[in-house]
C-alpha cells in the first residue's frame, strides 16, 4: 500500500504557473542557489557532454560550455518558457546514465519522494557524472513561522512545510548511492517592510504552501501574524527573515573514483601524527 503524499502536485504545478509570469522579479534565492552551484562546479576540472537541469523555472541555469542540456520542470509554463520537459523531479521520464551532469536548484524541499528523485538523479548520471543541488531547507522562515504559531495559538493550521536540514540531507546522498557525498548551508537574511511583502516573495518564487489536506487562512489570523512580524521590526521598521540553503554534491559511482582507507590499515598512529608522547 502507497504511503500518503505530503505534498499535493496538482496545486504545485498550478503554483509554479501562477509564479511564472512574475518570477523574475522575486527569483534571488534561486540567484542564489545558483551562484552556489556555479563556485562548485568552478573547481571540477573535467568537461561535461550532457547536462539536465531539474526544476529548471525560467531556465536561468547557465551550463558548462559545450554541453548538451535538457531542461525540466513541473510547471507547465516553466517548461515552456525554457523549452523544456515538464515532468516532476520524482518520476523522471530519462533513460539510466543519460547525463554527466545533474543541476537541480530550489525544488527539491516541495517533492513528495527526495529519497526516490535523488535515486533516479544517481541512475540518470553517466559512472563519474555530478550531481550539484540545492534548496531552502534548516530552520529557514523562523520568524514567520513564529508569528503564525502566535496568530493561531488556539488552533494551529499546518502552514508550513517540513524542511530538511544539513545533516539529513547528507544522509540523503548516502542512501542514494551516492560517492563523496558533501551536504553544507549557507544563511541568507533579508529584511522585509511588512509580512506581505515576505509573502508576495514566496508567491512569486512558487514557495507557498501546497500540503496535502492544508485549511484555508482566516483574516483575523492573517492580520494577527502581520502584527506579530512588525513587532519584531527593528528600528528603521524593517523585519529581517532567515532563508537556509543547503547544497549537496555527489557523484555516481566509478572504479576511478578514490576509496577511503580499509579499516584497520593505518600504519601510523594518531598520537605519532600529532606529534604526541604516550
Amino acid at each position: 500500500m502507497d504511503s500518503p503524499e505530503i505534498f499535493d502536485r496538482t496545486a504545485r504545478r498550478l503554483r509554479r504557473d501562477r509564479a511564472a509570469p512574475i518570477y523574475a522579479d522575486h527569483d534571488f534565492l534561486r540567484a542564489a542557489m545558483l551562484d552556489g552551484i556555479a563556485e562548485r562546479l568552478e573547481g571540477v576540472k573535467r568537461t561535461f557532454a550532457d547536462t539536465l537541469d531539474l526544476g529548471c523555472f525560467d531556465g536561468a541555469f547557465v551550463p558548462p560550455p559545450n554541453t548538451a542540456v535538457t531542461r525540466i520542470d513541473a510547471g507547465r509554463l516553466f517548461a515552456a518558457q525554457a523549452g523544456g520537459i515538464q515532468a516532476d523531479e520524482d518520476r523522471l521520464p530519462v533513460e539510466p546514465e543519460s547525463f554527466d551532469l545533474v543541476v537541480s536548484a530550489g525544488v527539491l524541499d516541495s517533492v513528495n519522494d527526495v529519497p526516490g528523485a535523488l535515486a533516479q538523479i544517481r541512475r540518470a548520471l553517466r559512472p563519474d557524472g555530478l550531481f550539484l543541488g540545492a534548496f531552502v531547507g534548516g530552520t529557514s522562515l523562523p520568524v514567520m513561522r513564529a508569528c503564525f504559531l502566535h496568530a493561531e495559538a488556539d488552533r494551529p493550521a499546518a502552514r508550513f512545510h517540513p524542511m530538511i536540514d544539513v545533516r539529513s540531507a547528507g544522509d540523503l546522498l548516502v542512501r542514494a548511492g551516492f560517492a563523496l557525498p558533501v551536504a553544507d548551508s549557507e544563511t541568507l537574511s533579508v529584511r522585509y517592510s511588512d509580512l506581505f511583502r515576505l509573502i508576495g516573495d514566496l508567491r512569486g518564487m512558487a514557495a507557498t504552501n501546497v500540503l496535502g489536506g492544508r485549511t484555508p487562512l482566516a483574516r483575523t489570523a492573517l492580520a494577527a501574524a502581520a502584527a506579530a512580524f512588525a513587532e519584531r521590526a527593528e528600528p528603521d521598521g524593517r523585519t529581517t527573515e532567515r532563508f537556509d540553503l543547503i547544497f549537496l554534491t555527489g557523484w555516481a559511482p566509478s572504479p576511478d573514483q578514490p576509496k577511503p582507507a580499509r579499516r584497520g590499515s593505518a600504519t601510523v598512529s594518531l598520537a605519532a601524527a600529532l606529534g604526541r608522547k604516550d
